[in-house]
């Protein structure tokens, strides 16, 4: 059977013949029928139906009016939702976003046709097993091919959206667009949409298998001046010591070497080096423009908080040398500049710059590794830290040495904690008020 590779959950073919038993259609389309066909693995199902919004919340127990006003209704079945949209035909996009009004069309060759590309315009019926593709989509599937239905600049003119889309979607599958899709790619249209749009598909793009192909598309086509501007202006600067390669190429490739799909681990690969200049002998930290530039994009891209706290903070402490030398305070305090809850992404992120230097770069993974070893060691034994961890408080010393509140006390116990960073030991009440006195008497 065609969709063998697809194993559908049993409330799924539950709802096409609820549909069925009450006389609608219900087909299976989107990226879950695209990606069943191709063999991979989803847990997203989307449906198509000619029953209205209303008709299908009267059909079913528990549902959410997602986008009742653009036809959409999920259903929820067991363990599972179902995004449950009315066949539709979209009027005009005079903004270039959104349609100016949805029609519910007659079929569903019709809903097919409004879609972006050929291979999600496919459509499975859930009660009878049959491929409804209309657009050739499964062909062009085969072929790894990613094409626009009908005139590309008519769907792109609709969307502008679809220009970033088809990019996505050659880093997520692996695919190459169709020439005259690729043609039709250009910044026109991008000022229209919204930032939250842009950024949501560049987390998808972040999670592809190899962003590099979309961020190189961006290039090609120009949407990565308009996108990231910093990172397309970093095209045209050099990388120290390297000949052939640029910092916005390093950028792709540690990007592409990060071996996770957390969007802000591989958020910040593509930012670390941004700030760097080839031509620059200023001692200015790299990692701290770097962050500085990370931050101001993030910032124009409404990303959340904490997304760009912890991308600029993996950024500012990424660069880490010499750490075969360290002492072991010298990782404690690594460990307090760095933050523990970034420490695992971290070590990710310089093992990742490192492979993609070769041979040239005097810093190994090994010493990554060891460095790790070394950190899960220290956090094991649970040595000090921070004030809090302290076996002597503020109030304790203030009424040992006979002192009121003052900015004396905090520079008394970050003393304190440098003593105990060097030696642990020296953590008990005893030792650290013999410290505080000698401290006071200097």
């Amino acid at each position: 059977m065609i969709m063998d590779s697809l194993p559908l959950p049993k409330e799924l073919l539950t709802a096409a013949r609820i549909f069925s038993k009450a006389g609608y259609q219900c087909w299976l389309v989107g990226g879950a029928l695209r990606d069943g066909l191709s063999g991979r693995p989803t847990d997203d199902f989307d449906l198509a139906t000619d029953a209205k919004p209303r008709e299908v919340m009267r059909l079913f127990h528990r549902t959410i009016p997602t986008g009742v006003k653009h036809g959409t209704v999920t259903i929820l079945l067991g363990k599972h939702q179902f995004e449950t949209t009315t066949f539709r035909c979209d009027g005009s996009y005079s903004d270039g976003r959104r349609p100016d009004q949805v029609t519910y069309a007659r079929d569903i060759r019709e809903d097919l046709a409004r879609r972006d590309f050929t291979i999600n315009a496919m459509a499975w019926n859930l009660v009878n097993g049959g491929l409804f593709d209309p657009h050739d989509g499964k062909s062009d599937l085969n072929r790894r091919i990613i094409r626009a239905i009908g005139s590309p600049a008519a769907r792109f003119n609709e969307d502008a959206l679809r220009k970033i889309r088809a990019c996505r979607f050659a880093a997520q599958l692996g695919f190459t667009i169709d020439t005259d899709t690729l043609k039709a790619i250009n910044p026109s249209g991008l000022e229209n949409l919204s930032v939250e749009r842009i950024w949501d598909e560049l987390k998808k793009i972040l999670t592809a298998p190899q962003p590099s192909i979309a961020f190189r598309l961006f290039r090609q086509t120009g949407l990565l001046r308009e996108l990231i501007p910093p990172l397309d202006r970093c095209a045209d600067e050099a990388l120290n010591n390297r000949e052939r390669e640029n910092m916005y190429e390093h950028g792709l490739a540690v990007c592409d070497a990060v071996p996770s799909a957390d969007y802000t681990l591989r958020a910040a690969a593509l930012f670390h080096d941004i700030g760097k200049k080839s031509d620059s002998n200023e001692k200015i930290s790299c990692e701290a423009c770097s962050a500085d530039i990370a931050a101001q994009q993030l910032l124009h891209l409404k990303a959340s908080k904490a997304d760009t706290e912890k991308i600029t903070r993996l950024i500012i402490h990424h660069g880490i040398h010499g750490c075969s030398e360290w002492s072991d305070a010298d990782v404690r305090r690594f460990i307090i500049r760095a933050g523990k809850n970034i420490l695992d992404d971290l070590l990710t992120l310089r093992k990742a710059d490192i492979s993609t230097y070769g041979a040239n770069c005097p810093l190994k993974t090994e010493h990554i590794d060891e460095l790790a070893k070394r950190i899960a060691e220290i956090l094991r034994h649970g040595d000090p830290l921070t004030i809090k961890e302290l076996k002597i408080n503020g109030r304790q010393i203030m009424e040992e040495l006979d002192m009121r509140p003052s900015s004396e006390i905090g520079m008394l116990q970050r003393y304190l904690l440098e003593c105990v960073i060097e030696n642990p030991p020296l953590n008990n009440y005893e030792n650290l008020l013999e410290l505080a006195k000698k401290y006071r008497r200097k």
